[in-house]
């Protein structure tokens, strides 16, 4: 009799051990599959939910997950107001999802890239930089790391005399591109 109780109790404590080692696993598992999710990753399954993104200069952009890029969201914000922003501008976002997945958002090109776009539509953009100082002008040319802004009023077109001056600003200085 006293064995059917012990074997009992070397089987509860068998139970036991087992569920801490499964709890153990699945725990390990969650916290290495999360460590494997980025900002991109988040901001992907965030599409269409409205997020606020402090900017480094300390503004709060506050719109809806339009699109994300390799190192970029695009937001769009009240009316047709978009904002390119770039990972690097970013202080901090709110408003994101806790889950991942499920999402068709999410492309693979770069912030050069989707400048290049801008530049090639030749859309008037206003250019915020990390000292939060902005510049309104037309893109004309994107480089490696760099972009070239002719500066000029937002109510004019790009032309050589509207232009009163250019500027270089380099991608890590970019914190927003938005419509001017």
């Amino acid at each position: 009799m006293r064995w059917d109780e012990l074997f009992g109790d070397l089987s509860a404590q068998w139970d036991a051990e087992v569920r801490r080692e499964l709890d153990a696993e699945v725990a390990d598992r969650t916290r290495r599959e999360r460590a494997a999710l980025g900002l991109y990753e988040r901001l992907c399954a965030s599409g269409g939910m409205p997020v606020g993104v402090v900017l480094r200069t300390g503004t709060t952009l506050t719109g809806r997950v339009a699109d994300v890029g390799d190192g970029w969201v695009l937001l769009a914000g009240d009316g047709s107001r978009m904002s390119l922003v770039p990972f690097g501008g970013m202080a901090s976002v709110t408003g994101l999802s806790s889950r991942v997945g499920g999402s068709q958002m999410g492309r693979a090109f770069g912030l050069g890239y989707a400048l290049r776009g801008l530049s090639r539509d030749r859309a008037v953009v206003t250019v915020t930089d990390h000292s939060g100082a902005r510049a309104t002008g037309t893109i004309d040319g994107v480089g490696r790391d760099v972009l070239d802004l002719s500066e000029h009023a937002a109510d004019l077109p790009r032309r050589p005399e509207n232009v009163t001056g250019r500027r270089l600003v380099p991608f890590a200085a970019v914190v927003v591109v938005g419509a001017a």
